[in-house]
């Protein structure tokens, strides 16, 4: 199957671009970068939450370096909806691109707005609401937009017209037929887009690996009511700050059962305040009690949403993250509380498609091209595998990684060049600061410990006048570390001998080298350890 030649009166402008800067080969830190000539429309910007090994590391967003160097081509971000995800880098991104519009719909921009008043840019930024199944323009790219369902509102997939046809990006989705808001995905829109003809879809991947449908969110107000009912104390579920769809439905049931409901969290408040004051979110009169009321209140007359399930998009324990969380299980079962947390019986289903979704989006699009996107590497070959299955050519379907460029002109398409991308770490004030070299340092003090040389000698003669002196720390105990300590200042005081041969005296670095060498070598030897070698030289 062929790529259609550009339409009539559109220029040629070399080749359509596709650029996932985040959020391909990994869960989390969604950005995807549509470049047309000289225009660069990015869709999402969004942060992933940091590992085990990722040591004081607060969150991770996408190095938008490739970005920088185009800045004037940057024409917008348009945004499929307000998870973490998808707007958790829009603050520290909008430090260098605040200029530059943002474009989602009426919640969207509701939650970013209240995201970046905290960090001070809410006034700076520029917004443009878009209305789904409504034309606009990002420059001079002529855009639209379809609803779908999500585990939050005003969720939307996007298309693009580029020269050679239009491309859709899914946004995340799921075919919820009975939504909690009553909004379905707007199918009928989908088959008009179709019938135009798909030149490129891009498809979340997050349960490529689920067989069958994904459950409507309704099944989760089935599920809490069962547990309101047999609870006999507080009731304290916990769910990310933007689920507005379940917020709405605790506090419903809760209601239904006698129970006032207290929001406790300040991501969680602001998040309700802003989707109420837009109109999301409507309560039972009386239904909400001020976190400062839940002792005035019987145990079973009240419950509790808070953050704190980790708040991340995918709302399972992050890979790595899962003996904290049972960590904190089992804590709850020690305090008296009946915890419900098995995935078979908590109330939860997820806000992805599954198998059969994603073969009914690929078979009702009918795409020329095909590329799986927001999931870890083996999800994206998984579905993959599956737009084969229902019809799309292997030669037209693309498993890229960060950094990798689908080029399609007429004719074709092919992974062009790779660009710059990867992670930046957002390290409490600090962003992009903490490089691979830190972390890299980070994980070995913690792993082996720390090993402090400390040195004075002679400017002038070189010679040795104090120490070495040697401290530790988390490498071995100190009374196992005397005989080692004492064999390691003598390795010291050789290396430093071996260095200082010859007729001129060595620099303060090369002296460092002969430290660090000799001591490591010795500690690797003797523990098979290895720890952070910090030598420390004072000249008099």
């Amino acid at each position: 199957m062929s790529v259609s030649r550009p339409r009539s009166g559109q220029i040629d402008q070399g080749p359509l671009r596709i650029i996932p800067l985040g959020g391909v080969g990994e869960i989390g830190k969604n950005m995807l970068a549509i470049e047309i000539g000289d225009d660069i429309v990015v869709v999402d910007a969004g942060l992933m939450f940091p590992d085990e090994e990722m040591l004081g590391i607060d969150f991770v967003i996408p190095d938008i370096g490739y970005l920088r160097s185009r800045k004037a081509k940057v024409r917008g971000f348009l945004i499929t909806h307000a998870h973490e995800d998808h707007i958790g880098a829009l603050p520290y991104v909008l430090r260098d691109f605040i200029d530059v519009p943002i474009y989602g719909t009426k919640l969207t921009l509701g939650l970013i707005r209240t995201k970046l008043r905290e960090h001070k840019l809410a006034d700076r930024a520029t917004f443009h609401e878009i209305a789904p199944g409504g034309p606009f323009t990002i420059g001079p790219v002529r855009c639209d937009s379809y609803y779908v369902c999500h585990s939050i509102p005003d969720a939307i997939g996007v298309t693009v017209e580029t020269p050679y046809g239009t491309i859709v990006h899914s946004g995340d989705w799921k075919f919820d037929h009975t939504p909690v808001d009553g909004r379905q995905t707007d199918f009928a829109r989908l088959a008009a887009i179709a019938a135009k003809g798909v030149l490129l879809l891009m498809s979340d991947s997050t349960r490529a690996e689920v067989p069958g449908y994904t459950q409507s969110e309704r099944h989760v107000a089935e599920m809490f009511d069962g547990i309101m009912s047999r609870a006999p104390g507080r009731v304290i579920t916990t769910t990310f700050a933007s689920n507005i769809s379940r917020i709405r439905q605790i506090v419903d049931i809760a209601a239904a059962w006698g129970r006032k409901t207290a929001i406790v969290g300040r991501s969680m408040e602001n998040y309700t305040k802003t989707a109420r004051e837009l109109g999301y979110l409507e309560y039972p009169e009386g239904s909400i009690v001020h976190p400062n009321e839940i002792g005035k209140l019987a145990d079973h007359e009240i419950c509790i949403i808070t953050t704190g399930s980790q708040g991340e998009p995918t709302r399972t324990p992050i890979p790595g993250n899962e003996e904290l969380v049972s960590r904190t299980v089992d804590n709850l079962f020690k305090l008296g509380a009946e915890v419900i947390y098995d995935p078979q019986s908590r109330p939860h289903v997820s806000g992805h498609a599954s198998q059969e979704e994603l073969k009914l989006l690929l078979n009702i699009l009918r795409p020329q091209h095909f590329l799986p996107i927001h999931g870890e590497y083996r999800m994206l070959v998984r579905h993959a595998r599956m737009a084969m299955d229902v019809g799309v050519p292997a030669e037209q379907t693309f498993v890229l990684t960060n950094g990798d460029v689908l080029e399609i002109d007429a004719k074709g398409a092919r992974v062009g060049e790779k660009v710059q991308a990867g992670v930046v770490y957002v390290d409490g004030l600090g962003v992009g600061d903490v490089s691979q070299g830190v972390m890299r340092d980070r994980l070995s003090i913690g792993s082996d410990g720390i090993f402090l040389v400390v040195v004075t000698i002679e400017q002038k003669t070189g010679a040795v006048v104090a120490g070495p002196d040697i401290v530790t720390k988390g490498f071995v105990p100190e009374h196992d570390a005397g005989d080692i300590v004492e064999e390691a200042k003598h390795r010291v005081l050789a290396g430093l001998a071996e260095a200082q041969t010859g007729e001129h005296l060595a620099e303060t670095a090369a002296l460092k080298d002969a430290i660090h060498s000799s001591v490591a070598s010795f500690l690797y030897e003797r523990t098979k350890r290895r720890p952070m070698v910090l030598p420390v030289i004072m000249q008099v």
